[in-house]
């Protein structure tokens, strides 16, 4: 993957950035989609947070290489730090980490929200808490896409703020878009869950000390979500 040729989680992330937005890529490891994007000229500008030193040089070293210095900053800041307000942020693209971290960057860094900003969101798992993050804040879910890339499935979750909606438990675990439009991904996805919540639960069986009460019983609530889904 390079900034001429995106993994196709990224092109998916890309195919949700507005004509003509202003994105900060927060996390943008080598800045290889903002770079894509101005390259194609889907973008105006864009921002490039990174926290650490590492992909920041090196996020620095694909736009320069580009020569998109101008058009492109990167900037080392901790999250949602990286935005200024003269950078008239349209867009905010969060990929490529647990959605709990995505929650908590978003949370920490409400300040630098508008609310006008579109939220391109691609979490490695610990979507529920997520998207609970969303609705608590005001946020409608516009888009959700899953895809399955290396043996592994990637949620893509695109909100905007809106008129405050509200989901229920399932909805937030499964995705309301998701449980209406059940892809063949999707449902192949929940099969195998169902698979690992059984042997979870079977492990728990067979487990020297005791599993919490509490744990149990989240795990079987799940698994019957799933089956109920399944059926």
């Amino acid at each position: 993957m390079n900034e001429h040729t995106l993994s196709m989680r990224l092109e998916r992330v890309a195919a949700n950035v507005p004509a003509g937005a202003r994105l900060a890529d927060i996390g943008s490891d080598h800045g290889y989609l903002p770079v894509a994007l101005m390259r194609r000229g889907v973008i105006a500008a864009a921002v490039a947070g990174e926290v650490a030193t590492t992909p920041f040089h090196a996020a620095e070293r694909t736009v320069r290489d580009n020569g998109l210095a101008q058009h492109i900053s990167v900037r080392l800041a901790d999250g949602l730090a990286a935005i200024k307000p003269c950078d008239g942020i349209t867009a905010i693209s969060l990929c490529g980490m647990g959605g709990e971290t995505i929650r908590d960057i978003l949370d920490s860094g409400k300040a630098y929200l508008s609310g006008q900003e579109r939220l391109i969101l691609q979490p490695n798992g610990g979507e529920q808490p997520l998207r609970q993050w969303l609705m608590g804040n005001g946020y409608r879910i516009l888009l959700e896409e899953l895809l399955q890339e290396n043996r592994f499935y990637y949620e893509i979750i695109v909100a905007e703020r809106a008129t405050p909606v509200t989901y229920t438990d399932e909805e937030l675990y499964f995705g309301p878009l998701q449980m209406q439009a059940r892809s063949p991904v999707f449902l192949a996805k929940w099969q195998r869950m169902l698979r690992q919540k059984h042997k979870t639960l079977a492990s728990f069986e067979q487990a020297r000390q005791a599993v919490p009460q509490a744990k149990v019983l989240e795990i079987e609530q799940q698994a019957r979500w799933i089956t109920q889904l399944l059926a």
